[in-house]
């Protein structure tokens, strides 16, 4: 078995990073976080346009017609920029919603569980709901994932599995990027005069980051490829804990600059713990996995 992307796959995703490099780069992200905005409109019609959410829907709908392993590609590129916005949903709504598959229209979703639902402010339409239902704000740990607390819950749950998988890729491209901070970090900064990344103890930090990450990203491609509930579930746990996990260690390495706002390692940490609570959280992951092994032994 050779499991590994194609050249075609490799040069998307060498393309949708370069997109997003140079339309939402470290200055954008800063300023998104010093403006309070959370969705560029401008930005969502440019991702649009170069397909991102259109990208599994059929050719003769007007989209590009690939599959789940070129969107997990494509979405752990977005995770990696940090770009805010309910992506997943949007993609998700794309061939549903008018607008959607061409970035005109934001859609949001019940992917929260309960009551919660984030970007409800620049949201068109919500998945699992008639409209745009009135909410309530709530304080959100993440500066761009408003939150709105609405009275009556909707129903996503056709969308599951596959936003559980996309937001398992945004948190592998998180975890991917955090080990890059860290690791970069540890060849600059110095201390008794050496790079700090040759004291063992920053070097296991920095190891065990990549070993998280790495399985993290074997999960969620293979999830991809059989798009089965139980795996999609596991790749969803391995990816939330890559990117807390790794977040936490990037700030370690970082020491005292780590917990300023000025670095970065920050907006990682708290766009992780939020998506580790989207589509499908760990506690549900494990149910699920324990049911399935239970299944299977019977």
């Amino acid at each position: 078995m050779d499991f590994q992307p194609t050249e075609d796959q490799k040069d998307l995703r060498a393309g949708v990073r370069d997109l997003l490099a140079g339309r939402y780069g470290h200055d954008a992200l800063r300023a998104s976080v010093d403006s309070g905005v959370s969705v560029d409109r401008a930005l969502w019609r440019e991702l649009g346009g170069a397909g991102f959410f259109a990208l599994r829907l059929p050719e003769s709908e007007g989209g590009v017609g690939l599959g789940l392993p070129e969107a997990v590609l494509v979405f752990e590129e977005a995770g990696r920029a940090l770009v805010p916005g309910p992506l997943v949903a949007t993609h998700l709504a794309a061939g549903v919603v008018p607008g959607a598959a061409a970035g005109t229209a934001v859609v949001s979703a019940f992917d929260l569980g309960g009551p919660l639902v984030a970007h409800l402010g620049d949201a068109d339409a919500v998945l699992g709901a008639s409209g745009v239902p009135a909410g309530e704000p709530v304080r959100s740990v993440d500066p761009l994932t408003p939150l709105h607390r609405v009275a009556v819950a909707g129903d996503s749950s056709a969308y599951r599995e596959v936003g559980a998988l996309l937001t398992a890729a945004l948190q592998l491209g998180s975890a991917l990027r955090t080990v890059e901070l860290a690791v970069r970090y540890a060849g600059e900064r110095e201390q008794f005069g050496q790079p700090i990344g040759a004291f063992q103890a920053v070097k296991h930090l920095c190891a065990r980051m990549l070993v998280r990450a790495e399985v993290a990203r074997t999960a969620v491609y293979a999830a991809a490829v059989t798009g089965d509930a139980g795996e999609v579930a596991g790749a969803k746990l391995l990816a939330d804990e890559a990117a807390v996990r790794g977040a936490r260690d990037c700030l370690q390495v970082h020491g005292g600059m780590g917990f300023t706002w000025e670095a970065d390692v920050h907006l990682h940490l708290k766009r992780a713990w939020v998506r580790a609570e989207q589509w499908r959280t760990a506690a549900q992951a494990e149910e699920l996995l324990a049911r399935e092994l239970l299944g299977s032994a019977g």
